[in-house]
């Protein structure tokens, strides 16, 4: 069998160690793609274009683009979406 391989290592390999700025870069961009996905499934779920959904939002098509590609998104604009979209969000305590 071939040598298995440890998921953190392979990203501290690929994005460097913890805290390192190409982690956290790593890491914001990972989130910005979790998210932007989230966004454009539940919308699709609706059976929403992406200008249904911009026109119940008050933002323009381009944007919902954007955020569904994976830009970097406020969260006010987040809950703004994520309400429009009949989603909640939990904020808990570690």
């Amino acid at each position: 069998m071939g040598k298995s391989i440890n998921a953190k290592e392979l990203i501290a390999k690929r994005y460097g160690k913890e805290g390192s700025k190409e982690r956290e870069e790593f890491r914001e961009n990972a989130f910005s793609y979790y998210f932007g996905e989230i966004i454009k499934n539940r919308r699709k779920e609706l059976h929403l274009s992406q200008e249904n959904l911009a026109e119940m939002v008050g933002k323009k098509r381009p944007y919902i683009s954007r955020i569904e590609n994976g830009e970097d998104i406020r969260l006010s604009n987040f809950a703004l979406l994520a309400n429009a979209l009949g989603l909640s969000i939990q904020l808990t305590a570690e």
